[in-house]
């Protein structure tokens, strides 16, 4: 037993009592520990415990257990540190769920107060309406929390203008390590002295400040070690060169405020409850981006000094290496409408002012300029409109650069220096000397206009070779950072990263006096211990130890693409961007957008998989009730695969896990009968009316759902009194008969829901196609085994994918398409289909894949070339609200279904900004989520659809959206081709 073993064991019956007096959630389970094991960083320890605190009485009572136990508490927001600032063996205190309250809003003197786990672009939605904004903005901004922002003195690509966090901070309400509560503010030079007065510990900590900061030795060597003063992005230890140019110590400067401190102190200090953050007007109305394209790194930066002479509110960098990963992001090739050939380089200025003409007359000085001087060779200019991409792309390169098959991967290790901007061309060319020398590479990226380039060097940090680099040039790179008198954190903090080479940054006197800093404040050490000062080696607690072995993981689909489903899941380096709220817009993660709990999170269940694959000893490894745990909630909406920067596809993982688990456990009725949903609307439709009558009756319908395990409170679907295929048997020859002049053929899937459930909508999408001039085939194929696969029956649903593929390899060409009504069905063949198919028959499933559409992606391609056009269709006004299938956000696109129900000339369409409707297939009908799946549609979709005139047409394309739809709001939706049908002249 190891050590942190045995203090775990050690600590399980107080920490038994504590949760008896606790009022939040307090976990010692094993599960809970792992997923809270790592940030984002390469770091992983596992905690003693977990919680999240509801009230500030639950943070006193975790810092008196604390003292009591010597034990430390790490503070910590949603997780996406970058040098493991919020790893640790201690008691993780989790501020995200629960500390989420915007306080007070003062409008006259433009400050707001809120607590830690209020999120960055949620503050800016709620201080909009008041004409405010909260400048520094991450690219984690619409996850990040203001407590990991004040924790790690965030700033961002706008940084130039509006600095760090530490600037906007003006007061904090905080616990200090002995329990006694303390406001930190502004103090004029007398406060401050009355402050110095008394036995408390605040007393003492402003004593041991004003005995630092008075003495003319240690002003000195402040002075003389610290960073240069002209680098705004410096967050090396804590900031005591700024308290010293305050009131107290030097003339004529600001008053006193320990927020300084407190901003990118990483919660080594206190426990914040309450932050006062200065506010700001909105920004100016118009802005342009210039993209300007460069040979090479060199010449941007250069250019970039340029530019700064234009005010921008921005200037950052893309190298090659991450425009190269943003090829094969489903979503960001989408943002890469700009990019011209290849690159070495693009720098994003941003220009902002009050009018678009100053914004475009400033955008071409520059590029003069720069063509003046030879820089560049491309110089897109891009509107506000879509300047939205342009930045999404930029920040999606933390998790791009992830998104490398294999083991070596892109170390967060020196990737936060920051030096003065005018020196920055020859720091990063002595930089990469460093780095040829030793035989690698970085990519470069980010915040050029404030002197700071994220460098990641490509490593393999599984490996002694690879670990060894890892200090290697982490100490080469903070001599080099020293040479220049920079600052060895910009933006990330120094957590367990950087901490180590702290003396060697400020000097070891100066760091003696950051020791002096942390023991006044928490003489116990219990505030996230070994960050800033006591920091261990650098290269310890790893995610992953030297020699490590990555096991080889027999599976049913393939994963070969990412070298196997262990790497697969370590392809989420933590970044978080699955914690979005429904407030941030996507798909991506609809059940933690419910429950805002980590366990809830595509990183959650990525990381489960990664410890569990990576430590089992079991023949089959996916027999875990941790994992089943963790995935139990994922709703497979594969928001994940295009949402996610690194396609950490879940939804696919899940499939996996379950085929194993079942394979050890055996497969449960329920999930027997959703799979065979086919198979028995089969018989059912033997005595539809039979079977309709049994589900409307209130006492067998409830008898049944009580049966089958279903929420008694959800309705069931009915059949329809014949089939499409029946319909189709007696109907298809004539219509296609009908056409005038065809345009085409095209091959029609009758997936089994459209087939049993919404016949309606399939001989409404055979009509509408006839009548467009299109002839329809509907071949004898099988299913498209969706209810296999949402239940994880792969065996099943691969013998069902290989019979339609070898069909509709014979029979499909690019002028004779496959096209499918319902998006989870169609969109298998694009998806699972091709990681199902083995070796002889995958080139099939490519090409049956390459030719499959969506009905929108069909029409919309054929208004496209001029096929179909408005003048088929009534003039009439109407007003649609559409909700976008999961799986089309996903695997296709909404852009289609926008484009054909605009086609109509006096058609107006809305995308209502929802995620997942909640129902997810089967997932609303079983009764454990049902309470849940309802919450997910309440988030956006159903008030949304309640607050609609009866005359607003609501959209949806999913049978299962459209049926929770009906549920939650008792309103009807329309498949978009019913819309269109229905828009049809004559």
């Amino acid at each position: 037993m190891t050590s942190q073993n045995a203090i775990y064991q050690q600590s399980i019956p107080a920490l038994e009592e504590l949760k008896g007096n606790f009022s939040g959630e307090l976990y010692l389970d094993d599960t809970m520990r792992i997923l809270y094991a790592t940030d984002a960083s390469a770091y992983r320890e596992m905690p003693l415990a977990v919680t999240l605190p509801k009230t500030e009485d639950d943070l006193k009572a975790l810092v008196a257990f604390a003292q009591k136990h010597k034990v430390a508490l790490i503070p910590r927001t949603a997780g996406t540190s970058l040098a493991g600032q919020v790893v640790g063996d201690g008691i993780v205190v989790d501020m995200s769920k629960y500390f989420t309250k915007i306080i007070e809003l003062n409008t006259s003197e433009n400050w707001v107060k809120v607590q830690p786990g209020v999120v960055r672009d949620e503050l800016n939605l709620y201080l909009k309406s008041h004409g405010l904004y909260f400048g520094p903005e991450t690219s984690t901004a619409n996850r990040a929390m203001m407590g990991g922002m004040v924790g790690n003195n965030s700033c961002g690509s706008n940084s130039i203008i509006y600095g760090s966090t530490r600037e906007h901070l003006l007061e904090v309400k905080a616990l200090l390590s002995d329990g006694s509560e303390v406001v930190f503010k502004s103090l004029s030079e007398k406060e401050f002295q009355q402050k110095c007065k008394g036995n408390s510990l605040e007393n003492k900590i402003y004593q041991k400040i004003q005995e630092i900061l008075s003495q003319s030795d240690f002003q000195e060597e402040i002075r003389r070690e610290f960073p240069k003063p002209n680098i705004p992005r410096r967050n090396t230890g804590y900031a005591l060169d700024l308290l010293l140019e305050t009131a107290p110590f030097t003339a004529n400067k600001e008053d006193f405020n320990f927020c300084k401190l407190i901003a990118g102190s990483e919660g080594t200090l206190c426990m914040m409850t309450e932050i006062k953050l200065q506010t700001i007007p909105l920004p100016p109305p118009e802005k342009v981006l210039i993209c300007g394209h460069f040979e090479s790194i060199d010449e941007s930066l250069r250019a970039n000094l340029i530019a700064l002479k234009y005010q921008p509110s921005a200037c950052e960098l893309m190298d090659h290496y991450v425009l190269e990963r943003t090829k094969t992001n489903v979503e960001q090739r989408q943002n890469r409408f700009f990019v011209k050939d290849d690159p070495q380089a693009i720098l994003v200025v941003e220009i902002s002012r009050e009018s678009k003409e100053e914004c475009e007359s400033t955008a071409q000085d520059l590029i003069s300029e720069w063509q003046s001087l030879g820089f560049g060779y491309h110089f897109p200019i891009v509107g506000k409109e879509d300047a939205g991409k342009v930045w999404n792309l930029r920040k999606a390169g933390l998790g791009l650069l992830s998104n490398i098959p294999g083991d070596e991967k892109p170390a967060p290790v020196i990737e936060d220096t920051a030096v003065d901007v005018q020196e920055l061309p020859e720091y990063i060319a002595e930089f990469n000397q460093i780095l040829k020398k030793h035989g690698m590479y970085s990519v470069h990226y980010a915040h050029a206009g404030s002197g700071e380039l994220h460098l990641r060097p490509i490593l393999n940090l599984k490996t002694e070779e690879g670990q060894a680099q890892f200090r290697l040039i982490a100490e080469e790179i903070a001599t080099l950072v020293k040479k220049y008198k920079g600052s060895l954190s910009g933006e990330h903090g120094d957590g367990r990263l950087r901490a180590e080479f702290i003396p060697q940054m400020i000097g070891e006197k100066n760091y003696t006096l950051l020791k002096a800093v942390k023991h006044a404040f928490d003489p116990e050490n219990i505030f996230n211990p070994g960050k800033i000062v006591h920091a261990p080696p650098m290269d310890t607690n790893l995610r992953y130890t030297k020699g490590q072995e990555t096991p080889e993981i027999k599976t049913y689909f393939d994963f070969s693409k990412d070298q196997g489903i262990l790497r697969a899941a370590e392809l989420c380096n933590g970044s978080g961007d699955c914690r979005k709220t429904h407030l941030s817009g996507g798909t991506m993660c609809p059940s933690y957008m419910a429950t805002r709990s980590e366990k809830d999170t595509t990183r959650a269940r990525a990381n489960i998989l990664r410890e569990v694959l990576t430590h089992s000893t079991e023949s089959n490894p996916f027999n875990n009730e941790s994992i089943k745990e963790v995935m139990d909630l994922c709703l497979s909406c594969k928001g994940c695969k295009s949402e996610c920067p690194s396609n950490v596809d879940v939804g696919k993982m899940k499939a996996e896990f379950l085929q194993n688990y079942y394979d050890a456990n055996g497969v449960p009725l329920r999930t027997r009968m959703i799979a065979n949903y086919n198979n028995l609307n089969k018989l059912a439709t033997l005595l539809p009316q039979a079977y309709n009558f049994w589900f409307k009756t209130k006492l067998t319908s409830e008898m049944s759902k009580k049966l089958m395990g279903f929420h008694p409170k959800r309705s069931l679907p009915l059949l329809q009194k014949q089939t499409l295929r029946k319909w189709a048997s007696k109907n298809l020859t004539q219509l296609n008969q009908s056409i005038s002049q065809k345009k085409g053929q095209v091959f029609l899937f009758a997936d089994e829901f459209t087939n049993f459930n919404d016949t309606h909508v399939g001989i409404k999408s055979v009509e509408l196609l006839t009548r467009l001039g299109y002839e329809v085939i509907m071949p004898n194929h099988a299913e498209s085994g969706r209810t296999y696969l949402s239940k994880g029956l792969l065996k099943d649903a691969k013998q069902i994918a290989e019979k339609n593929v070898k069909l509709f390899a014979s029979l499909l060409q690019d002028d004779k398409p496959l096209v499918g009504i319902e998006p989870s069905a169609i969109l298998t063949f694009r998806d699972e289909y091709i990681d199902l198919a083995d070796t002889d028959w995958k080139e099939k499933a490519q090409k049956v894949a390459d030719c499959t559409f969506t009905i929108e992606e069909f029409l919309a391609k054929e208004i496209d070339k001029g096929n179909i056009t408005a003048e088929a269709f009534t003039t009439d006004k109407k007003l649609i609200k559409l909700h976008g299938h999961c799986h089309q956000k996903s695997l296709s696109s909404l852009t289609p279904t926008k484009k054909i129900l605009s086609l109509p000339q006096n058609y107006e369409m809305h995308v209502i900004p929802s995620g997942c409707c909640g129902m997810a297939g089967s997932f609303g009908y079983e009764k454990e989520h049902y309470e849940l799946s309802m919450q997910i549609g309440e988030l956006v979709l159903f008030p949304t659809v309640r607050k609609q005139p009866e005359e607003v047409i609501i959209a949806a394309p999913g049978t299962s959206c459209r049926h929770q739809i009906k549920d939650g709001t008792e309103r009807i939706a329309l498949h978009p081709i019913e819309i269109l049908w229905d828009a049809l002249k004559g």
